[in-house]
Protein backbone atom coordinates (compact mmCIF):
# COMPACT_ATOMS: atom_id res chain seq x y z
CA UNK A 1 0.00 0.00 0.00
CA UNK A 2 2.92 2.43 0.83
CA UNK A 3 5.15 1.50 -2.02
CA UNK A 4 1.80 2.21 -4.22
CA UNK A 5 0.98 5.15 -2.21
CA UNK A 6 4.63 6.71 -2.77
CA UNK A 7 4.12 5.38 -6.68
CA UNK A 8 1.50 7.64 -7.36
CA UNK A 9 3.25 10.87 -5.76
CA UNK A 10 5.89 10.74 -7.59
CA UNK A 11 3.93 10.13 -10.60
CA UNK A 12 1.59 13.34 -9.97
CA UNK A 13 5.02 15.49 -8.90
CA UNK A 14 6.69 14.22 -12.22
CA UNK A 15 3.16 15.25 -14.40
CA UNK A 16 2.98 18.56 -12.16
CA UNK A 17 6.42 19.62 -13.29
CA UNK A 18 5.94 18.88 -16.89
CA UNK A 19 3.21 21.38 -16.61
CA UNK A 20 5.06 23.83 -14.71
CA UNK A 21 8.33 23.65 -17.32
CA UNK A 22 5.81 24.07 -20.20
CA UNK A 23 4.37 27.25 -18.45
CA UNK A 24 6.68 30.72 -19.54
CA UNK A 25 7.13 32.87 -16.33
CA UNK A 26 6.42 36.12 -17.97
CA UNK A 27 9.91 38.30 -17.69
CA UNK A 28 12.12 41.00 -19.17
CA UNK A 29 13.92 40.11 -21.85
CA UNK A 30 16.85 42.28 -21.78
CA UNK A 31 18.06 41.32 -25.40
CA UNK A 32 14.69 42.47 -26.72
CA UNK A 33 14.48 45.20 -24.58
CA UNK A 34 18.25 46.45 -25.79
CA UNK A 35 17.36 46.43 -29.35
CA UNK A 36 14.36 47.88 -28.95
CA UNK A 37 16.10 50.90 -26.66
CA UNK A 38 18.14 50.90 -29.92
CA UNK A 39 15.28 50.79 -32.56
CA UNK A 40 13.76 53.53 -30.63
CA UNK A 41 16.70 56.20 -30.81
CA UNK A 42 16.88 54.59 -34.85
CA UNK A 43 13.50 56.07 -35.44
CA UNK A 44 13.86 59.52 -33.28
CA UNK A 45 16.56 59.87 -35.74
CA UNK A 46 14.24 59.52 -38.33
CA UNK A 47 12.80 62.80 -37.66
CA UNK A 48 15.60 64.78 -36.17
CA UNK A 49 17.69 65.06 -37.69
CA UNK A 50 17.06 62.87 -40.93
CA UNK A 51 13.47 64.41 -42.07
CA UNK A 52 14.74 67.80 -41.15
CA UNK A 53 17.61 67.48 -43.06
CA UNK A 54 15.78 65.66 -46.08
CA UNK A 55 13.29 68.32 -46.19
CA UNK A 56 15.17 71.19 -45.19
CA UNK A 57 17.66 71.17 -48.11
CA UNK A 58 14.78 70.95 -50.85
CA UNK A 59 13.37 74.07 -49.96
CA UNK A 60 14.77 77.40 -50.37
CA UNK A 61 17.67 79.15 -48.06
CA UNK A 62 15.36 81.48 -46.70
CA UNK A 63 12.82 78.64 -44.95
CA UNK A 64 15.29 76.08 -43.84
CA UNK A 65 15.13 77.00 -40.37
CA UNK A 66 11.49 76.95 -40.73
CA UNK A 67 11.19 73.28 -41.54
CA UNK A 68 13.94 72.54 -38.74
CA UNK A 69 11.75 74.49 -36.20
CA UNK A 70 8.81 72.58 -37.56
CA UNK A 71 10.25 69.09 -37.11
CA UNK A 72 11.63 69.79 -33.98
CA UNK A 73 8.95 71.18 -32.02
CA UNK A 74 7.10 68.46 -32.77
CA UNK A 75 9.37 65.94 -31.32
CA UNK A 76 8.63 67.89 -28.30
CA UNK A 77 5.25 68.65 -28.08
CA UNK A 78 3.56 65.81 -29.92
CA UNK A 79 6.03 63.75 -27.39
CA UNK A 80 4.31 65.26 -24.47
CA UNK A 81 1.14 64.63 -25.87
CA UNK A 82 2.02 60.95 -25.96
CA UNK A 83 2.38 60.45 -22.65
CA UNK A 84 -0.19 63.12 -21.17
CA UNK A 85 -3.27 61.27 -23.91
CA UNK A 86 -2.03 59.90 -26.94
CA UNK A 87 -0.97 56.63 -26.28
CA UNK A 88 -3.91 55.80 -23.80
CA UNK A 89 -6.23 56.73 -26.40
CA UNK A 90 -4.45 54.91 -29.32
CA UNK A 91 -3.53 51.67 -27.45
CA UNK A 92 -5.62 51.70 -24.63
CA UNK A 93 -9.14 50.17 -24.36
CA UNK A 94 -12.22 52.67 -24.14
CA UNK A 95 -15.07 51.68 -21.14
CA UNK A 96 -17.75 52.76 -23.27
CA UNK A 97 -18.55 49.51 -25.32
CA UNK A 98 -19.61 51.19 -28.48
CA UNK A 99 -16.34 53.31 -28.46
CA UNK A 100 -13.69 50.12 -28.18
CA UNK A 101 -13.30 49.93 -32.13
CA UNK A 102 -12.59 53.35 -32.88
CA UNK A 103 -10.58 55.24 -29.79
CA UNK A 104 -9.24 53.75 -26.93
CA UNK A 105 -9.90 55.43 -23.54
CA UNK A 106 -8.24 57.45 -21.05
CA UNK A 107 -7.13 54.78 -17.86
CA UNK A 108 -3.65 55.20 -19.37
CA UNK A 109 -3.58 59.60 -19.13
CA UNK A 110 -0.21 60.82 -18.03
CA UNK A 111 1.12 56.54 -17.94
CA UNK A 112 -1.05 55.88 -15.00
CA UNK A 113 -0.83 53.02 -13.38
CA UNK A 114 2.06 51.71 -15.51
CA UNK A 115 5.30 50.52 -13.51
CA UNK A 116 9.15 50.52 -14.96
CA UNK A 117 9.05 46.89 -14.49
CA UNK A 118 5.32 46.37 -16.16
CA UNK A 119 5.62 44.04 -19.29
CA UNK A 120 4.37 45.75 -22.66
CA UNK A 121 0.70 44.22 -23.30
CA UNK A 122 1.80 44.10 -26.74
CA UNK A 123 3.68 41.77 -28.44
CA UNK A 124 4.12 41.10 -32.49
CA UNK A 125 6.38 38.79 -33.19
CA UNK A 126 7.17 35.45 -30.97
CA UNK A 127 4.13 35.15 -28.28
CA UNK A 128 5.07 33.70 -24.98
CA UNK A 129 2.58 32.26 -22.91
CA UNK A 130 1.52 33.87 -19.38
CA UNK A 131 -0.19 31.78 -16.55
CA UNK A 132 -3.46 32.56 -17.20
CA UNK A 133 -2.96 32.10 -21.23
CA UNK A 134 -3.03 35.24 -22.24
CA UNK A 135 -0.30 36.65 -24.90
CA UNK A 136 2.66 38.82 -23.26
CA UNK A 137 5.33 40.66 -24.04
CA UNK A 138 9.24 40.62 -23.22
CA UNK A 139 9.91 44.18 -23.28
CA UNK A 140 8.68 47.05 -20.81
CA UNK A 141 5.86 49.27 -21.16
CA UNK A 142 7.10 52.14 -21.14
CA UNK A 143 9.63 51.14 -24.06
CA UNK A 144 7.07 49.89 -26.37
CA UNK A 145 5.64 53.37 -24.92
CA UNK A 146 8.44 55.02 -26.56
CA UNK A 147 8.86 53.25 -29.33
CA UNK A 148 5.29 54.15 -30.46
CA UNK A 149 5.80 57.75 -29.76
CA UNK A 150 8.49 57.88 -32.14
CA UNK A 151 6.01 57.03 -35.11
CA UNK A 152 3.88 59.47 -33.87
CA UNK A 153 5.77 61.93 -33.44
CA UNK A 154 7.49 61.59 -37.14
CA UNK A 155 3.69 61.38 -38.87
CA UNK A 156 2.56 64.98 -38.31
CA UNK A 157 5.88 65.82 -39.48
CA UNK A 158 5.96 63.90 -42.88
CA UNK A 159 2.92 66.44 -43.56
CA UNK A 160 5.38 69.06 -43.40
CA UNK A 161 6.55 68.35 -46.85
CA UNK A 162 3.12 69.75 -48.68
CA UNK A 163 2.74 73.23 -47.34
CA UNK A 164 6.74 73.96 -46.91
CA UNK A 165 7.00 77.50 -47.17
CA UNK A 166 3.97 79.03 -46.87
CA UNK A 167 2.21 78.42 -43.40
CA UNK A 168 1.92 80.16 -40.61
CA UNK A 169 3.54 78.87 -37.45
CA UNK A 170 0.54 79.20 -35.04
CA UNK A 171 -1.16 77.73 -37.46
CA UNK A 172 0.82 74.91 -38.28
CA UNK A 173 1.52 73.90 -34.35
CA UNK A 174 -2.18 74.28 -33.73
CA UNK A 175 -2.96 72.11 -36.27
CA UNK A 176 -0.43 69.37 -35.83
CA UNK A 177 -1.16 68.76 -32.07
CA UNK A 178 -5.28 68.98 -33.46
CA UNK A 179 -4.08 66.48 -36.54
CA UNK A 180 -2.55 63.94 -33.75
CA UNK A 181 -5.39 63.97 -31.07
CA UNK A 182 -7.90 63.77 -33.75
CA UNK A 183 -6.91 61.75 -36.67
CA UNK A 184 -3.32 59.79 -35.71
CA UNK A 185 -4.68 58.35 -32.43
CA UNK A 186 -7.88 56.84 -34.04
CA UNK A 187 -5.85 55.42 -36.82
CA UNK A 188 -3.45 53.53 -34.47
CA UNK A 189 -5.94 52.33 -32.39
CA UNK A 190 -7.48 51.21 -35.20
CA UNK A 191 -5.04 49.19 -36.92
CA UNK A 192 -3.09 48.15 -33.78
CA UNK A 193 -4.92 48.31 -31.07
CA UNK A 194 -6.33 44.77 -29.55
CA UNK A 195 -9.49 46.59 -29.91
CA UNK A 196 -9.69 47.77 -33.03
CA UNK A 197 -11.82 47.26 -35.71
CA UNK A 198 -9.65 47.52 -38.55
CA UNK A 199 -7.09 44.82 -36.22
CA UNK A 200 -9.53 42.90 -35.64
CA UNK A 201 -10.84 42.82 -39.44
CA UNK A 202 -7.23 41.49 -40.20
CA UNK A 203 -5.69 44.20 -41.56
CA UNK A 204 -1.85 43.82 -42.14
CA UNK A 205 0.06 47.32 -41.12
CA UNK A 206 3.77 46.03 -39.92
CA UNK A 207 4.91 49.06 -39.08
CA UNK A 208 2.76 51.98 -40.18
CA UNK A 209 2.20 51.97 -44.12
CA UNK A 210 -1.41 53.07 -43.64
CA UNK A 211 -0.92 54.18 -39.83
CA UNK A 212 1.62 56.72 -40.66
CA UNK A 213 2.27 57.25 -44.97
CA UNK A 214 -1.34 57.13 -46.12
CA UNK A 215 -2.86 58.84 -43.19
CA UNK A 216 -0.05 61.80 -43.42
CA UNK A 217 0.32 61.48 -47.18
CA UNK A 218 -3.85 62.13 -47.73
CA UNK A 219 -3.50 64.55 -44.85
CA UNK A 220 -0.61 66.51 -46.98
CA UNK A 221 -2.57 66.39 -50.36
CA UNK A 222 -5.50 67.95 -48.26
CA UNK A 223 -3.66 70.70 -46.64
CA UNK A 224 -1.70 71.61 -49.67
CA UNK A 225 -4.62 72.11 -52.00
CA UNK A 226 -6.34 74.24 -49.14
CA UNK A 227 -3.69 76.59 -48.73
CA UNK A 228 -3.08 77.22 -52.47
CA UNK A 229 0.18 77.15 -54.55
CA UNK A 230 3.39 79.43 -53.28
CA UNK A 231 3.29 82.41 -54.17
CA UNK A 232 6.27 81.82 -57.34
CA UNK A 233 5.64 78.67 -57.79
CA UNK A 234 5.00 77.55 -61.82
CA UNK A 235 4.07 74.18 -61.55
CA UNK A 236 7.27 72.14 -61.30
CA UNK A 237 9.81 71.59 -58.40
CA UNK A 238 11.42 74.69 -57.47
CA UNK A 239 15.22 74.14 -57.10
CA UNK A 240 16.45 72.59 -53.71
CA UNK A 241 19.10 75.02 -52.00
CA UNK A 242 21.08 72.69 -50.76
CA UNK A 243 21.34 69.01 -52.00
CA UNK A 244 23.98 68.03 -49.58
CA UNK A 245 21.25 68.41 -46.89
CA UNK A 246 18.98 65.81 -48.72
CA UNK A 247 21.29 63.26 -49.10
CA UNK A 248 22.62 63.38 -46.13
CA UNK A 249 18.65 63.33 -44.43
CA UNK A 250 17.93 60.53 -47.12
CA UNK A 251 20.92 58.63 -45.95
CA UNK A 252 20.03 58.83 -41.86
CA UNK A 253 16.17 58.15 -43.09
CA UNK A 254 17.60 54.83 -44.62
CA UNK A 255 19.34 53.92 -41.52
CA UNK A 256 16.47 55.22 -38.60
CA UNK A 257 14.09 53.27 -41.17
CA UNK A 258 15.91 49.94 -39.67
CA UNK A 259 14.58 50.84 -36.23
CA UNK A 260 11.37 52.04 -37.38
CA UNK A 261 10.31 48.36 -39.74
CA UNK A 262 12.76 45.97 -38.16
CA UNK A 263 11.80 47.61 -34.28
CA UNK A 264 7.98 46.55 -35.05
CA UNK A 265 8.38 42.83 -34.12
CA UNK A 266 9.31 43.94 -31.08
CA UNK A 267 12.04 41.50 -29.84
CA UNK A 268 15.39 41.25 -31.34
CA UNK A 269 14.89 37.39 -33.40
CA UNK A 270 14.30 36.20 -36.85
CA UNK A 271 11.22 38.01 -37.79
CA UNK A 272 13.77 41.00 -37.03
CA UNK A 273 16.32 40.25 -39.14
CA UNK A 274 13.61 39.31 -42.21
CA UNK A 275 12.28 42.93 -41.56
CA UNK A 276 16.12 44.47 -41.35
CA UNK A 277 16.32 42.73 -44.77
CA UNK A 278 13.66 43.40 -46.76
CA UNK A 279 13.41 47.28 -46.17
CA UNK A 280 17.46 47.94 -46.96
CA UNK A 281 16.38 45.58 -50.56
CA UNK A 282 13.16 47.12 -51.31
CA UNK A 283 15.10 50.87 -50.54
CA UNK A 284 17.75 49.45 -52.65
CA UNK A 285 15.74 48.45 -55.72
CA UNK A 286 13.44 51.84 -55.59
CA UNK A 287 16.13 54.29 -55.40
CA UNK A 288 18.23 52.27 -58.61
CA UNK A 289 14.94 52.61 -60.39
CA UNK A 290 14.55 56.21 -59.74
CA UNK A 291 17.99 56.89 -60.65
CA UNK A 292 17.53 54.96 -64.16
CA UNK A 293 14.27 56.47 -64.64
CA UNK A 294 16.15 60.10 -64.13
CA UNK A 295 19.12 58.85 -66.71
CA UNK A 296 16.70 57.21 -69.43
CA UNK A 297 14.24 60.50 -69.37
CA UNK A 298 16.41 63.58 -68.47
CA UNK A 299 19.29 61.27 -69.77
CA UNK A 300 21.13 62.18 -66.42
CA UNK A 301 21.07 60.14 -62.78
CA UNK A 302 20.33 62.92 -60.35
CA UNK A 303 20.89 62.81 -56.42
CA UNK A 304 17.69 64.25 -55.53
CA UNK A 305 16.05 61.57 -57.39
CA UNK A 306 18.18 58.80 -56.11
CA UNK A 307 17.54 60.14 -52.72
CA UNK A 308 13.54 60.13 -53.21
CA UNK A 309 14.11 57.11 -54.46
CA UNK A 310 14.80 55.20 -51.72
CA UNK A 311 12.47 57.18 -49.60
CA UNK A 312 9.92 56.01 -51.05
CA UNK A 313 11.17 51.81 -51.32
CA UNK A 314 11.19 52.75 -47.37
CA UNK A 315 7.53 54.17 -47.17
CA UNK A 316 6.61 51.17 -49.69
CA UNK A 317 7.86 48.29 -47.73
CA UNK A 318 6.96 49.71 -44.13
CA UNK A 319 3.46 47.90 -44.38
CA UNK A 320 4.91 44.81 -45.96
CA UNK A 321 8.41 43.85 -43.73
CA UNK A 322 6.86 41.16 -41.37
CA UNK A 323 4.97 39.50 -44.11
CA UNK A 324 6.98 39.76 -47.16
CA UNK A 325 10.81 37.85 -48.59
CA UNK A 326 13.57 39.12 -50.63
CA UNK A 327 11.58 38.53 -53.94
CA UNK A 328 8.44 40.41 -52.57
CA UNK A 329 10.81 43.08 -51.34
CA UNK A 330 12.51 43.96 -55.05
CA UNK A 331 8.78 43.82 -56.27
CA UNK A 332 7.73 46.40 -53.92
CA UNK A 333 10.47 48.71 -54.61
CA UNK A 334 10.41 48.59 -58.35
CA UNK A 335 6.45 49.39 -58.43
CA UNK A 336 6.63 51.83 -55.85
CA UNK A 337 9.53 54.30 -57.75
CA UNK A 338 7.93 54.10 -60.89
CA UNK A 339 4.37 54.83 -59.74
CA UNK A 340 5.44 57.51 -57.46
CA UNK A 341 7.93 58.54 -60.51
CA UNK A 342 4.89 59.17 -62.83
CA UNK A 343 2.98 60.83 -59.53
CA UNK A 344 5.59 63.72 -59.63
CA UNK A 345 7.10 63.86 -63.03
CA UNK A 346 3.93 64.01 -64.55
CA UNK A 347 0.52 64.17 -62.70
CA UNK A 348 1.31 66.57 -59.88
CA UNK A 349 1.79 69.32 -62.64
CA UNK A 350 -0.66 68.29 -64.84
CA UNK A 351 -3.24 68.31 -61.68
CA UNK A 352 -1.59 71.73 -61.08
CA UNK A 353 -1.61 71.77 -56.49
CA UNK A 354 1.72 72.40 -55.25
CA UNK A 355 2.68 69.51 -52.76
CA UNK A 356 5.96 71.69 -51.78
CA UNK A 357 8.42 68.30 -51.23
CA UNK A 358 6.08 65.57 -52.56
CA UNK A 359 4.86 64.43 -49.26
CA UNK A 360 1.36 62.99 -51.04
CA UNK A 361 3.35 61.72 -54.17
CA UNK A 362 5.98 60.21 -52.37
CA UNK A 363 4.67 59.08 -48.33
CA UNK A 364 0.91 58.74 -49.58
CA UNK A 365 1.58 56.96 -52.84
CA UNK A 366 3.93 55.07 -51.65
CA UNK A 367 2.14 54.14 -48.43
CA UNK A 368 -1.18 53.30 -50.41
CA UNK A 369 1.09 50.96 -53.13
CA UNK A 370 2.83 49.21 -49.93
CA UNK A 371 -0.28 48.55 -48.19
CA UNK A 372 -2.18 46.88 -51.62
CA UNK A 373 1.44 44.74 -52.66
CA UNK A 374 1.03 43.49 -48.92
CA UNK A 375 -1.94 41.94 -49.49
CA UNK A 376 -0.99 40.59 -52.65
CA UNK A 377 2.70 39.20 -51.42
CA UNK A 378 2.37 38.30 -48.24
CA UNK A 379 3.82 34.65 -47.78
CA UNK A 380 3.70 32.34 -44.99
CA UNK A 381 7.15 31.38 -45.32
CA UNK A 382 7.42 34.35 -43.02
CA UNK A 383 4.58 34.23 -40.82
CA UNK A 384 2.63 31.50 -41.49
CA UNK A 385 -0.35 32.90 -40.07
CA UNK A 386 -0.37 35.61 -42.78
CA UNK A 387 -0.97 34.91 -46.95
CA UNK A 388 -1.83 37.07 -49.73
CA UNK A 389 -3.72 37.10 -53.24
CA UNK A 390 -0.51 35.31 -54.70
CA UNK A 391 -0.89 32.69 -52.38
CA UNK A 392 -4.56 32.24 -52.87
CA UNK A 393 -5.67 34.54 -49.72
CA UNK A 394 -7.74 37.00 -52.21
CA UNK A 395 -9.66 37.88 -48.57
CA UNK A 396 -6.56 39.83 -47.35
CA UNK A 397 -6.32 41.76 -49.93
CA UNK A 398 -9.59 43.29 -49.82
CA UNK A 399 -9.04 43.53 -46.22
CA UNK A 400 -6.18 45.82 -47.34
CA UNK A 401 -8.05 48.25 -49.44
CA UNK A 402 -11.19 48.55 -46.78
CA UNK A 403 -7.87 50.01 -44.73
CA UNK A 404 -6.72 51.67 -47.02
CA UNK A 405 -10.36 53.59 -47.89
CA UNK A 406 -11.53 53.68 -44.95
CA UNK A 407 -7.94 55.97 -43.72
CA UNK A 408 -8.06 57.97 -47.09
CA UNK A 409 -11.86 59.03 -46.40
CA UNK A 410 -10.89 59.61 -42.10
CA UNK A 411 -7.70 61.47 -42.60
CA UNK A 412 -9.00 63.49 -45.75
CA UNK A 413 -12.57 64.66 -44.28
CA UNK A 414 -10.91 64.86 -41.10
CA UNK A 415 -7.76 67.35 -41.97
CA UNK A 416 -10.28 69.10 -44.36
CA UNK A 417 -12.45 70.05 -40.57
CA UNK A 418 -9.43 70.81 -38.24
CA UNK A 419 -7.90 72.60 -41.47
CA UNK A 420 -11.11 75.34 -41.41
CA UNK A 421 -11.26 75.53 -37.60
CA UNK A 422 -7.37 76.25 -37.02
CA UNK A 423 -7.48 78.91 -39.90
CA UNK A 424 -10.79 80.82 -37.89
CA UNK A 425 -8.68 80.64 -34.54
CA UNK A 426 -5.20 82.34 -35.60
CA UNK A 427 -4.80 81.83 -39.20
CA UNK A 428 -2.80 79.03 -41.36
CA UNK A 429 -1.40 81.35 -44.44
CA UNK A 430 1.28 83.73 -44.31
CA UNK A 431 0.58 86.87 -46.49
CA UNK A 432 2.59 86.98 -50.13
CA UNK A 433 4.84 89.57 -48.39
CA UNK A 434 6.07 87.39 -45.36
CA UNK A 435 6.62 84.68 -47.66
CA UNK A 436 8.61 86.28 -49.67
CA UNK A 437 10.89 87.97 -47.46
CA UNK A 438 10.67 84.14 -46.03
CA UNK A 439 9.64 82.13 -43.12
CA UNK A 440 13.09 81.73 -40.88
CA UNK A 441 13.11 85.73 -40.92
CA UNK A 442 9.38 86.64 -40.53
CA UNK A 443 8.56 83.42 -38.16
CA UNK A 444 11.62 83.04 -35.86
CA UNK A 445 13.62 86.23 -36.73
CA UNK A 446 17.04 83.93 -37.67
CA UNK A 447 18.71 83.40 -40.96
CA UNK A 448 20.47 80.41 -41.72
CA UNK A 449 23.33 81.47 -43.62
CA UNK A 450 25.11 84.71 -42.34
CA UNK A 451 26.64 87.31 -45.38
CA UNK A 452 30.34 88.38 -44.21
CA UNK A 453 31.64 91.74 -45.38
Amino acid sequence: MKKNILFLTAFFLLIASAISAQTVVPKIDTGDTAWMIVATAFVLLMSIPGLALFYGGLVRRKNVLNVFMQVFILVAVISVEWVVVGYSNAFGSNSIEFLKPFIGGFDWAFLNNIGVNDLSPYFISHSQLAADGSSIGTIPHIVFIMFQGMFAVITPALIVGAFAERINFKGFLLFSIFWTFFIYNPVAHWVWSGDGWLFKLGALDFAGGTVVHVNAGVAAIVTAIMLGKRRDYKGHAIPAHNITYVVIGAGLLWVGWFGFNAGSGLAADGLAANALMVTHIAAAAAALTWALLDWIIDKRPTVVGISTGAVGGLVAITPAAGFVGVGGALVIGIAVSLVCFVMVAYVKPKLGYDDSLDAFGVHGVGGIIGAILTGILATPAIQSAYSGALYGNFHQLWVQLIAIGATILYSGVGTYILFKITDKLVGVRVSDKLEAIGLDETQHGETAYTKFD
